[in-house]
């Protein structure tokens, strides 16, 4: 077994990698961590992963392995005030199970 920190990253195939970082920024407090034009990295504050937003992926708007993926809430009882800040930043809410 290789032994790890966990997840260090998640690249997302986006169409717009600024409009994109400002939704998770939004949300989540993302920080811009790196920004080479179509490529956009944001770390969750006080963690060490980063999330990637890549312009130039081939497969922008379309599945590509990734089902899904998830943050998880310091409290669950926060789920409706999580599910109200997407919404307000633009986010559509599909299921909150």
């Amino acid at each position: 077994m290789v032994k790890t920190c966990g997840l260090s990253h998640i690249a997302l195939a986006v169409k717009d990698a600024k409009r994109s970082f400002e939704f998770y920024r939004k949300v989540f407090g993302v920080l811009k961590i790196y920004d080479q034009g179509g490529w956009i990295r944001a770390q969750t504050p006080g963690s060490r992963d980063i999330i990637a937003f890549d312009e130039s992926a081939p497969r922008i708007g379309k599945t590509g392995g990734i089902a899904h993926f998830g943050f998880r809430l310091l409290d669950p009882k926060d789920i409706d005030t999580a599910a109200d800040t997407v919404e307000k930043a633009g986010g559509k809410i599909l299921n909150k199970g």
